[in-house]
């Protein structure tokens, strides 16, 4: 199988850098896989769990958000926050959904018309979001 460079780098460190076949993305508008000669694009990340395939075992990170871009080059993610999967803190998540279930709850309150709508929407994915990162990392949701 062709391959191509991919580098994973968050604000942290750089978590990998080589040659590899496929890597699949947790991208916002849905999961995607990249293979060599993937036609470029920009994609916003959501969190998730990106999976790299090349020599050996397929390798698992974690990431909290970022960007995606596929050029000729190849593929660069810059993750906001990311670990390798067996690295990756459940009590954070826990601390986001948290967060993030409160913002709802502010907002569901203080909603005053349908035009703040979009931020009440945005918040509800993100919790969905994070929901089914948990489940992964505690083994439930094995499809990603």
């Amino acid at each position: 199988m062709a391959t191509f460079h991919f580098d994973l780098v968050s604000p942290a460190k750089l978590m990998f850098a080589g040659e590899v076949e496929q890597v699949d993305v947790p991208g916002l508008e849905g999961e995607f896989g990249v293979l060599a000669g993937h036609a470029p694009l920009v994609a916003t990340l959501k969190p998730g769990v990106l999976t790299v395939f090349g020599d050996g075992e397929p390798k698992r990170y974690v990431v909290l958000g970022g960007f995606a871009e596929v050029s000729p080059e190849g593929l660069t993610v810059l993750a906001d926050l990311g670990w390798p999967f067996d690295e990756a803190d459940p009590q954070l998540i826990h601390a986001r959904i948290k967060e993030l279930e409160e913002t709802r709850d502010k907002l569901e309150a203080e909603r005053k018309d349908d035009s703040e709508r979009a931020l009440l929407d945005r918040a509800l994915e993100k919790i969905d979001h994070y929901k089914v990162l948990d489940r992964t990392l505690q083994g439930d949701d094995l499809t990603h």
